[in-house]
């Protein structure tokens, strides 16, 4: 027998719950805002977190706003250009706190969700650490920072060196005189086997797919192509791709120096880990049978924090979860920002916006039906 969840005096009502507050949370809490849910009474934003920044004030402290892949403005608020040497986990928090004070979003934190399930009431139910809220809708916007991706690759138990996710990544300086094997083809990968490299670190970088490099700008009209693929993913309930599959990697000042130096020498995937580093069972494109490691860096990238959304059972047959626009196509009540093709600064803005209009149309109409109009 399912026993249905109550809402009593302990738990708190509110017409919309943000989960998450990063550039997708406080971009919807801004909109939120200007459509007249009032912090608390009409709307609630909550943080893992202890301070302002989400996942930016835990990058990396070797991360400068230089070598920064593009911060886009939050809506309402510019963001004015920092020293090119500042730390991005300094910077970036900054704007994010000063954004939060500015437009008096009210963050609730450091908060954790520990799961979001079905209430009495037409209402959903987003249980945390601290309390449990009534919503007649949720904005899901965790984005990955949470959630690094591991491969699993035979013999990793035996290695006897270190390995470590970029998420943990503590700058280069401890890795002067080690071998480092660096996983991953993405920008990550990239910026630290230079950085690593420059530090006296002997470097193996290897890739499952051949890297692809894009000279060519990137244009309003290529950034629709790159968004209209990744959109036809998630409409079928696939997992959405990585961002750099569907772009390639931008050439940068930096990539061609390291391409020059020699940094960027590619590998195939190794077939297994040994206790002294990798190995090829049958070598191919001039990679050796084994190199020996202090270090195996995993820059693999990171997956959708959606965990505490496992109680409304919304993953497709697929692998992800179907969504039409920002709405999860199962439970209309509840929107994705930055998940898909919203996972980027500025998609994360446009789907903000979206996902608060959305709910207009859903809360004034009283029924789902109120969406296909």
């Amino acid at each position: 027998m399912i026993v249905q969840p109550t809402v009593n005096e302990d738990t708190r009502t509110t017409d919309v719950v943000v989960i998450g507050a990063g550039q997708a949370g406080l971009s919807s809490a801004y909109f939120l805002r200007r459509a007249g849910f009032e912090p608390d009474a009409g709307s609630v934003v909550l943080d893992g977190d202890r301070a302002p920044g989400g996942a930016w004030q835990h990058r990396w402290p070797s991360l400068r706003m230089e070598t920064v892949n593009g911060i886009f403005d939050l809506p309402g608020m510019a963001f004015e250009p920092p020293s090119p040497q500042e730390q991005a986990s300094v910077a970036v928090p900054r704007y994010f706190a000063e954004y939060e004070d500015h437009f008096q979003l009210a963050v609730h934190r450091p908060v954790a969700v520990r799961a979001v399930r079905y209430g009495p009431d037409e209402r959903l139910l987003v249980e945390t650490d601290s309390a449990t809220w009534a919503a007649r809708t949720v904005i899901n916007a965790t984005g990955t920072w949470n959630k690094p991706f591991w491969p699993y690759y035979p013999g990793r138990e035996t290695f006897r060196g270190q390995q470590l996710h970029a998420a943990a990544y503590p700058g280069p300086r401890e890795f002067a005189g080690r071998r480092v094997v660096v996983v991953g083809g993405g920008i990550t990968a990239i910026q630290l086997l230079a950085e690593l490299a420059a530090a006296g670190a002997a470097t193996t970088w290897v890739t499952r797919r051949e890297p692809a490099f894009r000279d060519e700008p990137f244009t309003r009209e290529y950034g629709r192509e790159v968004v209209a693929m990744v959109e036809r993913r998630v409409r079928a309930g696939l997992v959405p791709e990585s961002v750099v599959s569907v772009t390639g990697l931008p050439v940068t000042d930096a990539i061609r120096e390291a391409q020059r130096s020699g940094v960027l020498r590619r590998l195939p995937m190794f077939d297994r880990i040994t206790p002294e580093g990798v190995a090829w069972d049958t070598p191919t494109d001039g990679a050796p049978s084994s190199v020996e490691a202090d270090v195996i860096l995993w820059c693999t990238g990171w997956r959708a924090a959606l965990d505490h959304l496992a109680p409304l059972r919304l993953r497709a047959p697929g692998g992800g979860i179907a969504m039409d626009g920002t709405r999860v196509v199962l439970e209309p009540r509840l929107h994705l920002v930055g998940y898909g093709p919203s996972a980027s600064t500025v998609g994360a803005n446009r789907a903000g916006r979206e996902a608060v209009r959305d709910i207009r149309r859903l809360l004034s109409g009283r029924g789902v039906e109120a969406l296909a109009a």
